[in-house]
């Protein structure tokens, strides 16, 4: 697994999503800025990324540190 083809299915179960990933083989950093975080917790937007993975979870990737975060909050980061 590929950092971009592992954005790419980030990106297909979040349409919309600003999705950064960093990494190789099996160890990643992903960065997902989306508005379906909204009023949800980091647990709950965490879920929603890994829901967008499926079974990739349960295999091809081992490790995978996550840093989800609304367009706000997102705004308020690069100011």
């Amino acid at each position: 697994m590929q950092a971009d083809e592992l954005k790419k299915l980030i990106e297909a179960g979040l349409p919309g999503a600003e999705v950064t990933v960093q990494g190789d083989g099996d160890h990643f950093e992903a960065t997902v800025v989306s508005a379906d975080f909204e009023g949800k917790s980091m647990v709950q937007q965490h879920q929603i990324v890994y829901g967008a993975l499926g079974d990739v979870m349960q295999g091809e990737v081992h490790a995978l540190a996550l840093r989800t975060l609304t367009p706000e909050q997102w705004k308020k980061q690069i100011q």
